[in-house]
């Protein structure tokens, strides 16, 4: 765990995971659930692939395992914060050791790494799973950068149909992104979840490290 400088001044925690000075480097958001130990083994992982990670911790030690509690801690976020000045701050800490910076998340991190794209400098490319922000938040049309999606077909949560407004609005800016729909439900990435799906798992994740090998 490292304290880092957010544009504010002030400082956030994160879970910093090195690969090695110049190397490409990727912010990890989590999901609703706070920065638990599922999200730092994604850190992990991203560094024996050879990116420098670095996961924020956007509710200040706060975790959970309760649907009921990560709603709730999710819904008091301060979600503009978040994506300006923890996400913000975390990209330009990163910028520092590596050579570029890129933003991928989970669920509610999802959502943060589009509406980071949409309003943060410095980023090179998003990969958001299954969580698109509101329009008031992040105005798809505004974003400038390659983005890599990955979203499951039976989510009631991020709906097929938010997926589809989410491309279009994006598409209608000029931008077009690579939209991935897998047959698996919410959370099939994570392999702590019930809903844990291996092989769109594992297409994700290979379709992910390509994505960043051509834009990192």
């Amino acid at each position: 765990m490292i304290d880092f400088k957010r544009p504010d001044g002030s400082t956030c925690r994160g879970y910093l995971a090195e690969a090695g000075k110049d190397k490409p480097g990727i912010v990890v958001i989590q999901e609703w659930w706070g920065l638990n130990d599922q999200i730092k083994g994604v850190a992990d992982r991203f560094a024996s692939a050879g990116y420098n990670a670095l996961a924020p911790d956007l509710y200040k030690g706060r975790v959970t395992q309760k649907p009921d509690e990560a709603n709730h801690m999710m819904s008091g976020l301060d979600f503009v914060g978040a994506s300006d000045q923890d996400i913000a701050g975390a990209v330009k800490h990163l910028a520092g050791m590596s050579r570029k910076v890129g933003v991928m998340g989970f669920c509610m991190g999802g959502a943060l790494t589009i509406a980071a794209a949409a309003r943060v400098s410095g980023i090179a490319c998003g990969v958001p799973f299954y969580g698109v922000p509101p329009g008031q938040l992040a105005d798809p049309a505004k974003i400038r950068i390659p983005i890599q999606g990955h979203f499951a077909n039976t989510d009631d949560w991020c709906t097929p149909q938010v997926v589809n407004d989410f491309e279009k609005a994006m598409t209608a800016g000029g931008n077009k992104p690579e939209i991935y729909r897998y047959n698996a439900a919410h959370a099939f990435a994570n392999e702590k979840s019930p809903a844990y799906d291996a092989p769109s798992a594992k297409q994700a994740w290979e379709r992910t490290m390509t994505f960043l090998g051509k834009h990192l």
